[in-house]
C-alpha cells in the first residue's frame, strides 16, 4: 500500500504505519535489516497482548523470545545496563551474577511486574522439558502508564503474558500503541513500542543487531538531529510545569557471539542512542537496557549432564566497535519509529495525549534540506 505524502512516496507495513525511514530519514551510517526490527537477529520473535477495555484500561504486555526453543534448557548470554535505576526491572541480579538470560524478557507497566513474573513462571512450567523446575529467573521490565491507563486496577494479569509470549512471532513487528507501549508517552506525545535493525557489512563480520524499546519518557526530541521537540515548542522545563519524568526500556539482540561482559557493553552504548533522541535519564526515568546474544555456540545448557566445562569462542574486543554503532543507531531509530506510529489516544479520567505531528515534522525537515 502507497501513498503520496508531502512530495514523498510513502510506503506503508502490513500494518498501515508509517515509520521514520519511510519519510527520508536515515539515523546514521549502517543498513537495516529486512524488518528493520528486532525480529532480523535470526530466532527472536515478539508477541503483543494489548488490553483496550471502557474509557481507563489502556496497557498491555510486549514479550521478546530469544530463540524459538526452550529457552530454559538452552540459556542465551546476557547482560543489563541501567542508565538511571528509578524503575522495577526484575531478575537483574542473576543476568548480572550468572550473565545469562532463561526466560522469554517481558515488558508492561509498573505495577504489573508481579503478574508479569507469574506469567513467565506459568509458561515456563508449561512445558514438559521443565517438569522438574523449581527456580525461575523472569526478567521483566515495565514503564509507568498511568496517565492514560488505570494502573492501579492492576488489569493486567498472568494470563495476558503468558498470551504475548505465545502469540510471539518472527517477521514484521506491530509498533506504537500497542502491547506495552499501549498507554506510555514519549517526549509529551504518545508513544509506544518501536523496533529497528542494523546489519553490519561482511568485513566487520556482517552480524545484526536489533532493538526494541517501550518508550514513556521526556527530554527535548530530535529526530534525525532535527531540533523538533524545540521547533515545535514542547520540551521539558519549558515553562517549570512539564517534567522530562517517565522511562525506557530498551531491548538489544544480537547474532553475534558475545558473551555477557561485551553484551554489558553494547547496553551501555544503547543509552546514547536514547540520547541522541534527546532523552536525558531524568531523575524520574527508569532508563534500562537488556541485551543477549542469540549464537548458538554460546547458549548455556540448564543440565550440564557431567561436563566440567564450556567451549565457546567470543568476538574480540578490537572487533566490538561495529556492534556498538549498530546498537546506537538501532536504538535511535526505534525510539523514534515509536513515535511515529503511535496513534492519539484518550484514556483515563478523560485525558488525552496527541500522536508527534508528522506533517511538522517534515516541514522542519523540508527547511533543513534547503
Amino acid at each position: 500500500m502507497y501513498a503520496l505524502v508531502c512530495g514523498l512516496l510513502i510506503a506503508f507495513s502490513s500494518y498501515g504505519q508509517e515509520r521514520a525511514r519511510d519519510y527520508g530519514f536515515t539515523f546514521g551510517v549502517l543498513v537495516p535489516g529486512k524488518w528493520n526490527a528486532i525480529t532480523d537477529v535470526t530466532g527472536v520473535k515478539v508477541g503483543h497482548q494489548t488490553l483496550v477495555n471502557g474509557d481507563s484500561v489502556r496497557t498491555g504486555v510486549t514479550a521478546i523470545l530469544p530463540h524459538g526453543g526452550n529457552v530454559f534448557q538452552e540459556k542465551v548470554p546476557g547482560a543489563v545496563y541501567v542508565g538511571n535505576g528509578f524503575g522495577k526491572l526484575a531478575g537483574t541480579t542473576q543476568v548480572e551474577e550468572l550473565g545469562n538470560i532463561e526466560t522469554p524478557i517481558v515488558l508492561t507497566n509498573t505495577l504489573s511486574v508481579a503478574a508479569g513474573i507469574e506469567g513467565v513462571i506459568d509458561y515456563t512450567f508449561s512445558n514438559p522439558e521443565n517438569a522438574n523446575v523449581r527456580s525461575v529467573n523472569a526478567v521483566v521490565g515495565e514503564t509507568n502508564d498511568g496517565y492514560l491507563n488505570d494502573i492501579r486496577g492492576r488489569h493486567v494479569k498472568p494470563a495476558d503474558v503468558v498470551t504475548a509470549i505465545q502469540s510471539a512471532r518472527s517477521g514484521e513487528v506491530k509498533e506504537g500503541n500497542v502491547g506495552a507501549g499501549t498507554g506510555t508517552i514519549c517526549f509529551g506525545f504518545k508513544g509506544g513500542i518501536g523496533t529497528a535493525s542494523r546489519k553490519l557489512p561482511t568485513e566487520m563480520g556482517g552480524y545484526t543487531v536489533g532493538v526494541l524499546v517501550q518508550t514513556n519518557f521526556g527530554g527535548v526530541l530530535q529526530v534525525d538531529g532535527l531540533p523538533v521537540g524545540k521547533e515545535l515548542g514542547q520540551y521539558a522545563f519549558k515553562n517549570q510545569l512539564e517534567s522530562a519524568d517517565g522511562s525506557c526500556m530498551i531491548v538489544v539482540a544480537t547474532n553475534a557471539p558475545v558473551h555477557a561482559r561485551n553484551l554489558k557493553r553494547m547496553a551501555k552504548r544503547a543509552i546514547m542512542g536514547l540520547a541522541k533522541t534527546g532523552g536525558i535519564a531524568s531523575n524520574g526515568s527508569g532508563d534500562y537496557v537488556v541485551a543477549f546474544s542469540t549464537a548458538e555456540s554460546l547458549r548455556i545448557p540448564y543440565d550440564s549432564n557431567g561436563e566440567e566445562r564450556l567451549s565457546m569462542e567470543v568476538i574480540n574486543n578490537d572487533y566490538m566497535s561495529g556492534l556498538f554503532l549498530a546498537t546506537i543507531e538501532a536504538t535511535e531509530e526505534a525510539i523514534i519509529n515509536s513515535l511515529f506510529a503511535a496513534e492519539t489516544m484518550k484514556g483515563y479520567q478523560g485525558r488525552e495525549i496527541e500522536r508527534l505531528p508528522v506533517e511538522k515534522v517534515l516541514e522542519i525537515k523540508s527547511g533543513s534540506d534547503r
